[in-house]
């Protein structure tokens, strides 16, 4: 069998800094079996030298090999700079779907007792991102306008996974878009949404208008593992708030996939959800949680029956460390970044050496 290969996309401050410990992680003393990496500078000052060529090789690396695992970048706010690596990397992929799981952590408390895992399947192009914007004067008053436009082929896939991961995961599939207002343009999600309700039967099925999603997320027991399909512009939103609900940003990774046309996962990248942390910068303290996280949940992309033992390893390490009381201060610890990655890879070499036994 041929080593899997992920290309690892380096970046900015903080966002280097973690990656580098998530890689600790899939060191094959760590993780038992032997992983190949492409390397990959998307540094804002690397990315500036070459005019952003950096970035579409990293991407044409990943649709050869599949598999990514990206470090947080800057994205410069300036006209005419190199803009985001990520608009770049999610459209030269193919990119369909991002997906972000908020999860309860250990010792931190949750909001409206909220505890049940909710995924956020979110469309990751199309909609509000990217659309034709332009103003006009009309009667004295400066009026904007702005053309978004959808795809059902993409609305189609943001609604099977969510039925599929809803089915792997045990989950219901909950919320949706605004289309009672707009039935024409949010209504294509819904539609699709309802027709993969159909395919999948088994599956639980609870659409609601995204407005009522947001209250009942609040107001419920929570007490239900949740898949919430979503546009592009709302899943931007609702996974912020799905996240915070658990107390944290820090127990979350960031999923974003291509599909083949049998609507099966092709090209893979996976991405700690939060940014550089530039005050964190050099100072051996931000949380590498949703980093190895990241790191975990690629492992289940890898076509090889070791990765799926080696990333539930990863998963369980990632929390009973934190269930153990080590933490970085941000969930109220005192560990260093260092301390906590080596308390992870303790855990992990000491839980598959057991298992192997078993």
């Amino acid at each position: 069998m041929p080593t899997p290969t992920i290309v690892v996309l380096g970046g900015d401050q903080t966002g280097q800094e973690l990656l580098d410990e998530a890689l600790r992680v899939l060191a094959p003393e760590v993780v038992g079996f032997e992983l190949g990496f492409e390397f990959f500078d998307l540094s804002l000052e690397r990315r500036r030298a070459t005019h952003n060529a950096v970035v579409h090789e990293a991407a044409a690396a990943m649709r050869r090999t599949k598999l990514g695992l990206k470090a947080a970048t800057i994205t410069p706010e300036g006209n005419g700079d190199v803009g985001s690596p990520n608009a770049i990397l999610r459209q030269e992929i193919d990119g369909k779907v991002i997906v972000r799981t908020g999860r309860r952590i250990p010792n931190i408390r949750p909001v409206a007792g909220i505890h049940a895992p909710i995924s956020v399947v979110r469309m990751a192009v199309g909609d509000a991102y990217g659309a034709k914007e332009w103003r006009e004067s009309e009667h004295g008053d400066e009026v904007a306008y702005r053309t978004e436009r959808i795809e059902r082929s993409v609305c189609r896939v943001v609604a099977d996974y969510s039925f599929f991961h809803a089915r792997r995961s045990s989950a219901k599939v909950f919320g949706g878009p605004k289309y009672t207002v707009s039935p024409v343009y949010e209504g294509m999600l819904k539609e699709e949404m309802d027709a993969a309700a159909r395919r999948y039967p088994d599956v639980a099925y609870e659409p609601q208008l995204i407005d009522a999603t947001y209250a009942l997320l609040i107001s419920s027991a929570g007490d239900t593992p949740l898949v919430i399909p979503t546009l592009n512009r709302d899943g931007d939103c609702m996974s912020d708030l799905v996240m915070q609900l658990f107390g944290s940003i820090a127990g979350a990774e960031s999923t974003v996939m291509s599909f083949t046309s049998e609507l099966k996962p092709d090209v893979v990248m996976t991405e700690a959800p939060h940014g550089t942390a530039p005050r964190l910068f050099g100072k051996n303290i931000a949380n590498p949680m949703a980093m190895i996280l990241a790191a975990a949940a690629l492992l289940t992309f890898v076509d090889d029956r070791r990765a799926a033992t080696a990333s539930r390893a990863v998963y369980e390490a990632v929390f009973e460390t934190v269930r153990g009381g080590l933490a970085t201060s941000d969930l109220g610890g005192h560990a260093s970044t260092t301390e906590f990655t080596d308390a992870v890879v303790g855990t992990v070499k000491s839980k598959l050496d057991v298992w192997s036994t078993l």
